[in-house]
């Protein structure tokens, strides 16, 4: 009888320690588990060569108050345009460095040379005085310019461009930052581009693009796991833009790792307690 009862206290014992290691399994391999969705566009075929799709219109965007204008006149005479050419604005927030960034420069914490636009929506120009930029686009500004400064240098060459022209990438990818972009056709790939990509826990069937319009912040999802994308009038960034890429469900996993290491740890130090307890006669 008593063997009986020591048998089945051993049998009890060897159901628990099992379930104990199918539960701390099963908890693993939840971990390492991941979603298949970490590929571009998946919906145009690999045996297709060739395959068009409709690109979304693009919007030159307009110069707003509080922009940096990077404006330069060039002549024969590079000294008589100096002093046009070296403007800086004292005290601008930090938005990017004092040159013109490469691509994948990221914010810094100098501060932009420029011309900054006003809250009336000007900007004050050495012989020219203040000139309306509000509404028009860097194109419109360059030709008024030229116009105006061919009074006083012969064959002058402006050009105009955003100082400022900031996006953000936040989220799953290599580098998260915000960056100045060198051109103002910027679109969703070349921003997650500068950012070194996304990560393999990043979620591309559902990033998060915010966009400020007016006084109110739009919110709004993109695929990147379909070809549409590009036909998006999202597809296209606007300055200030915010894009957001979440983790995936592994992701959320892998960075509870710790958690579960514990969870069977202790599953283990339980397991050996039980055997004991069943086995020591007291």
């Amino acid at each position: 009888m008593k063997i009986l009862s020591t048998c089945r206290c051993f049998a009890s014992a060897d159901k628990i320690l099992f379930a104990v290691v199918i539960g701390a399994c099963s908890l693993f391999l939840a971990a390492c588990s991941g979603p298949k969705n970490i590929t571009y566009f998946k919906d145009v075929p690999d045996t297709v060569k060739q395959s068009m799709v409709n690109l979304a219109a693009y919007s030159t965007p307009v110069i707003q108050p509080d922009d940096i204008l990077q404006i330069t006149v060039q002549t024969m005479d590079p000294t008589a345009t100096a002093i046009m050419n070296q403007q800086n604005v004292p005290n601008v927030p930090a938005t990017g460095s004092t040159s013109i960034p490469a691509p994948s420069a990221a914010v810094t914490g100098t501060n932009v040379s420029g011309y900054l636009v006003d809250k009336a929506g000007t900007v004050s120009l050495p012989m020219i005085g203040k000139l309306e930029v509000k509404g028009k686009t860097t194109d419109v500004v360059r030709d008024e310019i030229q116009t105006k400064v061919a009074a006083f240098y012969k064959d002058p060459v402006v050009n105009v461009r955003f100082a400022n022209f900031k996006i953000t990438v936040l989220g799953e990818v290599a580098r998260p930052s915000s960056y100045i972009m060198p051109n103002e056709k910027v679109t969703v790939l070349d921003a997650l581009g500068v950012a070194g990509d996304l990560t393999i826990y990043g979620k591309r069937e559902n990033v998060l693009l915010i966009r400020k319009k007016n006084d109110q912040q739009e919110f709004v999802r993109l695929n990147l796991n379909e070809s549409r994308l590009f036909a998006s009038p999202y597809y296209y960034l606007q300055q200030g833009d915010v894009i957001y890429v979440e983790p995936n469900k592994s992701k959320v996993t892998a960075s509870d790792g710790a958690r579960l290491r514990n969870i069977t740890i202790a599953s283990s130090v339980i397991s050996v307690l039980i055997v004991l307890l069943t086995r020591v006669k007291f």
